[in-house]
């Protein structure tokens, strides 16, 4: 899908901007802004990529998808 690969993208280039601080803040970071910016369909279809192991993501984006899996659990129906 087009629109996975978009949000892949924008995940991985989130993460490029985070890159520069120390792994955890990087992580915390990422997940702060995808928490603050992204719509909730959008932080829901990361999370459901993520499960199904979206191997396109940095591994900075994964550890901040693979946080976003455990805070905000299964997507709504």
């Amino acid at each position: 899908m087009s629109e996975d690969l978009d949000l892949v993208r924008m995940a991985n280039n989130i993460a490029a901007n985070f890159a520069v601080y120390p792994e955890a803040e990087a992580i915390a970071g990422i997940v702060r802004h995808i928490s603050d910016f992204w719509p909730r369909p959008m932080r829901e279809r990361l999370v459901v990529l993520v499960r199904d192991g979206a191997g396109d993501l940095a591994p900075l984006a994964l550890a901040a998808g693979r946080r976003l899996v455990a805070e905000f659990g299964r997507p709504a129906s």
